[in-house]
């Protein structure tokens, strides 16, 4: 398989510009990452006008061989097998590409991974692959290892897969990110690490965590010290950033460019963190927004976990009802939750999101 430098380029939350994507920014962020010898990018066919931006900022300026891309199928998206089968093709035809170079099954847990297996997709990936219209074969996963195991041992032809692997969901129950990853090298499977940041949190971590890493090392931000964790495990192949702006490029550059794995005192450092965090309340959304698109009520979920989490987090009770109400005054807030349940069948986080709403509205109101 292909040796793409550590640092991956994740598309999901490319700048914006109102309320469509900026291509002029995100053509300066492709030019830094590739000039600094990064090649891998990551999109799928579900991210809203990702794939028609990244033709727009990197395919139609560089040559094929300076890049290497991957997209997604998701079934959850389409009704049919016909129309499962089509995303490919509409990817390929968004990317202006003949072919992609790591193509995935996405988001893959026990709720719908039987799915994937009835509409014949597995069979499907490996025609494709027959064809040149893939190069990779893997898939992105949200379930426990007893589940990885099984779809590793029964599809060999799964050549990596994509886990959610940072320090701070290394040993929650909920992600078992350690005992996934694991089961990967168990079946000696490269490994695209997603969300080392936790959708941003570990950017902005508590006082306490902050104080420990400018202690350790003044220079480093809080998010080198999570995207660092993941890249210095062995079989990884990159490590996605969901980088959002020019300053987030340049910042994961400068320590990702010339990528040195965390050295023991830095390791220490992170086991400390992660006792801290271990006594944590915080909600582990990562603001992927999977939850909102379904919900019959319209209600902001990640918003809101946002807010409450100012005050399981770091205390900032204020703060967190100044932005419930903020929310509350858009429209529909946690109290407008029916307990449908939709959200938490798609939730990656395994989030038992209806609990938590009515923690949250009768906390923040």
């Amino acid at each position: 398989m292909d040796e793409p430098k550590k640092l991956g380029f994740g598309l999901m939350r490319l700048p914006r510009k109102g309320m469509s994507i900026d291509i002029e920014e995100t053509k300066q962020m492709v030019d830094l990452f590739l000039a600094a010898g990064m090649t891998y990018f990551d999109t799928a066919f579900v991210y809203p006008g990702s794939e028609k931006a990244i033709r727009k900022a990197l395919v139609e300026r560089y040559p094929r061989d300076a890049y290497t891309i991957a997209t997604k199928l998701f079934a959850m998206a389409a009704p049919t097998e016909k129309a499962a089968r089509r995303e490919l093709e509409t990817s390929l035809s968004r990317l202006g590409l003949e072919y992609v170079d790591y193509y995935l099954l996405h988001s893959l847990m026990e709720s719908n991974y039987r799915r994937y297996e009835k509409m014949h997709l597995w069979d499907y990936v490996r025609e494709m692959k027959e064809q040149g219209k893939i190069r990779h074969i893997g898939f992105s996963f949200h379930g426990g290892p007893e589940l990885l195991d099984t779809l590793l041992r029964e599809h060999p032809e799964a050549e990596f897969v994509q886990l959610q692997i940072n320090y701070a969901d290394w040993e929650n129950p909920k992600v078992t990110s350690r005992a996934n990853y694991e089961v990967a090298r168990k079946y000696n499977k490269r490994i695209v690490v997603m969300e080392p940041v936790k959708g941003g949190s570990l950017a902005n971590p508590q006082k306490e965590i902050l104080d420990l890493m400018k202690k350790a090392d003044p220079d480093a931000s809080p998010a080198s010290w999570a995207i660092r964790f993941a890249a210095s495990l062995d079989g990884i192949l990159t490590v996605l950033s969901g980088m959002s702006d020019i300053d987030q490029m340049k910042d994961n550059l400068s320590y990702m460019k010339d990528f040195a794995p965390l050295d023991e005192n830095e390791r220490e450092v992170i086991r400390h963190i992660s006792q801290i965090l271990g006594r944590s309340a915080g909600i582990p959304c990562t603001a992927c927004s999977y939850c909102t698109k379904g919900c019959p009520q319209q209600i902001p979920i990640p918003e809101v976990f946002k807010a409450r989490n100012l005050q399981l987090n770091d205390g900032r009770i204020t703060e967190a009802k100044e932005a419930y109400a903020a929310i509350s005054a858009k429209g529909n807030n946690a109290s407008a939750c029916i307990g449908c349940g939709q959200c938490e069948a798609v939730c990656p986080q395994h989030i038992e999101i209806i609990a938590k709403l009515k923690e949250c509205a009768e906390a923040l109101q």
